[in-house]
């Protein structure tokens, strides 16, 4: 014969809550059929393991989906009212099941419900004010993000631009030279054609870092906002890869061709600077696109891509430079850290650029397995989203 648990109640203005007592709980069945609640399940009650049973004529209607979870200790049940309101008693009989008592642990009285309600609709207007001042935030952050970009994209692009024309023209004034084209030509003679030959190298290769270290020196000091970016999460990146490479490029920039006027003619620093824009010209748009949620197929192949190639000869020419400015700071002394009275001598700079060219080797590999991770990442997220 089935047994009557202990079962106590609590209300809001829009549920009714419902805690049967009962342990070990197993064969729940709950459901509301004509406003009436129907309970069974076995389980250890106050009188022991056994079956369980009870029903509740509600004083109202109720939606007839019920939510139920059962513990350890009890099953707790939640009724919904169908019209929200508080109500004087919970069956339609007036007095109550012996089996029945207040919940005291949920029980509220109508004002108290009231505040309640007040008090979650602030803490909802409350989140939905913090929600808004995030979104923009966001957007701000947005706008931020495209400027940075835009910013970066044309000065790369200015440096690429310029650079690609001056060393079509040289292959232009080479090819008139040797070719004997200019025999044709009554108006050129050959010591005006080599007088422009060297002017043309002169200008186009020796000549880089007067030309275009300016707009270099923006773009890299700029770069160390990614750093920040990175660090305080306004983009999802590592901050050690992207820390080495702007770290190693500004002491490149502004250590080994900044501080030696007599690496400025040096044709090395055309093909740094080549390097780095060529890459930068591609990096820059597919980011602007992503603040945009948009995607250029090309484009992100490129970005994904171009790096392989170019990014090794880039540490390799900068490693170049490296070498070639370590007879310059020997004889200059420039950075050499002076210790006299410890050991009779100073300590040249270029020990410190032989240990930065091992590690600047170390960080390329480092960045280059995090960036063949992006690439293998990417490319196999598109691929499942394409099958």
């Amino acid at each position: 014969m089935a047994l009557t648990p202990l079962v106590y109640w609590a209300q809001r203005h829009e549920d009714i809550y419902l805690r049967v007592e009962l342990t070990d709980v197993q064969n729940i069945d709950v459901h509301v059929d004509e406003n009436v609640l129907h309970f069974s399940a076995q389980g250890h009650g106050a009188k022991g393991q056994n079956e369980y049973k009870f029903s509740l004529d509600f004083l109202l209607p109720v939606k007839p989906q019920v939510s139920y979870k059962s513990t350890q200790r009890q099953v707790n049940i939640t009724v919904h009212k169908i019209q929200r309101g508080w109500w004087e008693r919970l069956t339609l009989r007036e007095r109550k099941p012996v089996f029945l008592a207040p919940d005291f642990d949920r029980w509220l009285d109508e004002s108290d419900a009231e505040m309640e309600i007040r008090e979650k609709e602030e803490k909802k207007n409350r989140l939905k004010a913090s929600r808004q001042k995030e979104e923009g935030f966001v957007s701000l952050k947005t706008v931020f993000l495209i400027v940075y970009n835009l910013v970066q994209f044309l000065g790369f692009s200015w440096i690429f631009i310029n650079m690609t024309v001056r060393l079509f023209i040289i292959g232009i004034g080479v090819k008139i030279y040797y070719t004997g084209e200019a025999e044709s030509v009554t108006y050129f003679t050959e010591n005006w054609l080599k007088h422009v030959r060297s002017k043309l190298f002169s200008d186009s290769l020796y000549d880089t870092f007067h030309t275009i270290s300016d707009v270099m020196f923006f773009c890299q000091i700029l770069a160390l906002v990614e750093v920040l970016n990175a660090a305080f999460g306004v983009v999802k990146t590592g901050v050690i890869p992207t820390l080495i490479q702007v770290v190693g490029r500004n002491f490149i920039l502004f250590i080994i061709f900044g501080s030696l006027e007599e690496m400025h003619h040096k044709p090395v620093v055309f093909f740094v600077f080549y390097l780095w824009s060529a890459i930068e010209i591609f990096r820059y748009p597919f980011y602007m696109l992503g603040c945009f949620n948009t995607e250029w197929k090309t484009l992100t192949w490129l970005r994904y891509t171009v790096w392989m190639p170019l990014y090794p000869l880039g540490v390799l020419a900068e490693a170049l430079a490296v070498i070639q400015s370590i007879p310059i700071f020997d004889e200059s002394k420039l950075f050499s850290i002076p210790l006299t009275k410890v050991i009779g001598t100073s300590v040249s700079f270029s020990y410190f650029l032989y240990i930065y060219l091992v590690l600047m080797f170390l960080g390329l590999f480092i960045n280059f397995s995090h960036l063949y991770k992006q690439r293998k990442r990417r490319f196999r997220t598109k691929k499942r989203k394409a099958n």
